[in-house]
């Protein structure tokens, strides 16, 4: 049963422990995280370790893929950004690890300023009304080659999101706004290249996340946003692998800015081979997609007791979707990612 929340509240009431568990349309709770209690009085102050908060920014330009993360993972802060040309394959990416003092995150996603500013990188990451703005200026970002991005993405008022909340175990959660296909404007040099980007072409996504975790996590995540040939745009948000879903799981299908909910969506893929076809079907018959990746993106992390690896897949969606109203929609070469991820974290 998938449980549409509709009042907003606090995150966690007074003693620690969820308010509201389900999934919503728009983000409706207060992250008040300095409730979080799912330790021992005695032990109390160690929680900051175990809280992880992220910023995730993707764009999809007719031309590339480019991303930039600001993410506090309690013990240490993580910067990260990549990019992949959609001719060549070619992917570069760079990160850095700093204490966590040295970002800045803000309490809700609505909201606020997300910035990491060091010696020779810059990220901020602002929401202003109905658009959100990112900007990443690394000189010496593969080698000297450089990035720039200015990029502001359009996110009206009545744009649906993803947001969900769900319990793991009985201390910990998750709490996660997706904000699929919002049009984007701006400019993105990368070394001699530089795009003028258009929102009638260039398009993307965020990825919030707040919570605590399990020490040990797994999870799967395929995300799309793009436009459809009558020149609608469609995005996808398929997830599972962590957590209580009983009562909400964060797979849709976003057309033209309305969420589309699904109910459990199952990933098959071959994890000693990543690079041959996934498959995705859901429980209702509303979703058969296969998925052929064309690069593989690993990202591994080994700080001791922090250990993660990713594999993000990028490639091609092809099958069909149906909407809420009853519409088979085709879906024919749409680029966008298949992850697994591991973590000890």
């Amino acid at each position: 049963m998938q449980v549409e929340l509709s009042t907003q509240s606090a995150l966690l009431s007074a003693d620690g422990s969820l308010a509201q568990v389900g999934w919503a349309r728009q983000p409706l709770l207060d992250c008040n995280l300095e409730k979080a209690a799912f330790y021992p009085p005695v032990l109390r102050f160690l929680q900051p370790l175990r809280i992880k908060r992220w910023d995730y920014y993707a764009l999809f330009t007719p031309l590339r893929f480019f991303s930039a993360t600001i993410a506090d993972l309690g013990y240490a802060a993580n910067i990260f950004v990549y990019t992949l040309d959609f001719k060549n394959h070619e992917l570069h990416e760079e990160s850095l690890i700093v204490p966590s003092p040295a970002v800045r995150l803000p309490r809700n996603s609505t909201g606020g300023a997300s910035l990491y500013q060091g010696k020779n990188l810059r990220i901020e990451m602002n929401v202003e009304s109905q658009k959100r703005c990112l900007a990443v200026d690394w000189p010496a970002f593969n080698q000297g080659s450089g990035v720039r991005a200015e990029v502001t993405f359009h996110c009206p008022d009545g744009h649906e999101s993803m947001n969900i909340v769900i319990p793991i175990g009985e201390k910990r959660f998750y709490y996660n706004r997706k904000i699929n296909c919002m049009p984007a404007e701006g400019s993105l040099r990368y070394g001699a290249e530089n795009q003028e980007l258009s929102p009638r072409s260039s398009i993307g996504s965020l990825d919030w996340g707040r919570g605590v975790w399990d020490y040990h996590s797994f999870w799967n995540w395929a995300s799309a946003s793009s436009f459809l040939p009558d020149g609608r745009s469609i995005g996808l948000n398929l997830g599972s692998g962590f957590g209580d879903l009983s009562r909400a799981g964060e797979n849709a299908v976003i057309i033209d800015g309305r969420m589309h909910k699904l109910d459990t969506v199952r990933f098959e893929y071959d994890n000693a081979d990543y690079m041959s076809p996934w498959h995705f079907t859901d429980s209702d018959r509303r979703l058969e997609l296969r998925f052929t990746p064309f690069k593989e993106r690993i990202a591994k992390s080994n700080l001791l007791v922090i250990n993660s690896e990713v594999h993000q897949m990028f490639g091609h969606y092809d099958g069909w979707v149906v909407s809420d109203y009853g519409e088979t929609i085709p879906i024919q070469g749409l680029i966008g990612c298949a992850e697994e991820h591991r973590a000890r974290w």
